[in-house]
């Protein structure tokens, strides 16, 4: 005897029946049908933006720990905020973070809107973390829509036109089956369902609540969906670091311009970040921090980025205690207490590896 066909309106409370026994365990995550607070959801979708749920966890509880309300975050001084980031990636959302924190706390008394319009008026808040925060926070009924989640529905509903045209068709498809009920446990399901079963690669399309309703599974094609256009290859950027260090041991670092790439993080100054070849350290004298006797480090220091590739070399002097130079003077010991981000910390590695 053939089974019949679930209904459509019966897929979004198999799914919820599926959560309640395989939630993943999350720190910003309230229990199946309770609500969530606002400022945990709210800190861990900023986080979550491109960045996975492993990397995020230990960062969400050091900020949590130092920061517990939006009170105190926006109230902390934003060169802490982007060095407890440090590390994190993307470094605008840690702006935007604290931007929108002085916002809700000085506006809006602490408080989160509750409606979708609303959140995205809020600085870094765009469409996707404005529908996490209504629905999961607040029970809105939201169309929350992530990589997971545009998996699952292309994969559910065998949708072959490629990423990011198929966007729309995707949306809409996860918003026939959103329920006004639950709809915060719900979007979370479909994200956990699109991170532990209908995974990139090898489905475990065996333990799927909706396994018998996937049309992309039964026409046999489920891995190769989402289709997407292939990308193009990314460029390759060069630059030269300059490692500079005082008679007392202490090394130069500068803060970077408040916006752009690394706004506002700490660096170990360098030439621009260029295409077209390394830069041989001659020309790049013009961009050192001071007037020195600069020899270059071997070896290189490469780091990838959203959009391109960065190869960087190194060049290292010694100076007096008093030079003239723009930027900070760091003791070795202490730049762990400075917002180096992770292209800098790798060359501060390959310094010390190489220049003493």
């Amino acid at each position: 005897m053939v089974k019949p066909m679930p209904s459509p309106t019966s897929l979004p409370l198999r799914l919820l029946d599926w959560y309640d026994r395989n939630a993943r365990l999350l720190p910003w995550r309230a229990r199946p049908g309770e609500m969530a607070d606002p400022y945990r959801v709210w800190l861990s979708e900023v986080m979550l933006q491109q960045t996975t749920v492993q990397a995020v966890a230990p960062y969400f509880l050091r900020f949590l720990e130092r920061w517990p309300s939006v009170h105190a975050l926006a109230q902390a001084p934003v060169e802490d905020v982007m060095h407890a980031w440090a590390g994190l990636g993307y470094y605008a959302r840690a702006r935007n973070l604290h931007k929108c924190a002085q916002v809700v706390s000085e506006w809006r008394e602490g408080h989160f809107p509750d409606d979708e319009d609303a959140l995205r008026k809020l600085p870094g808040i765009g469409d996707y973390t404005a529908a996490a925060i209504a629905a999961i926070a607040f029970g809105r009924r939201a169309v929350v829509m992530d990589g997971n989640v545009e998996r699952v529905m292309a994969r559910l509903f065998a949708v072959r036109e490629p990423l990011p045209a198929a966007k729309p068709t995707l949306k809409g498809h996860a918003a026939s089956l959103t329920p006004e009920t639950r709809p915060g446990d719900y979007a979370q399901a479909v994200m956990d369902l699109g991170a532990t079963i209908c995974t990139p690669r090898n489905p475990a399309c065996g333990l799927c609540p909706w396994m018998d309703a996937c049309e992309g599974r039964k026409l046999g094609i489920e891995e190769s969906l989402p289709a997407k256009v292939e990308k193009a290859e990314k460029p390759t950027r060069h630059g030269l670091a300059f490692w500079t260090v005082r008679k007392d041991g202490a090394v130069l670092l500068r803060r970077r311009p408040p916006s752009g790439l690394l706004g506002g993080m700490m660096e170990v100054p360098s030439t621009p970040w260029r295409e077209g070849g390394a830069w041989e350290l001659e020309p790049a004298r013009a961009e050192a921090p001071l007037n020195a006797e600069w020899r270059l480090l071997p070896g290189l220091v490469r780091h990838t980025f959203t959009h391109f590739h960065l190869e960087m070399r190194l060049a290292t002097a010694r100076t007096g205690n008093n030079p003239l130079a723009r930027g900070i003077w760091c003791p070795l010991d202490q730049l762990g207490d400075q917002a180096l981000p992770t292209i800098m910390r790798k060359l501060v590695r390959h310094a010390l590896a190489k220049a003493y």
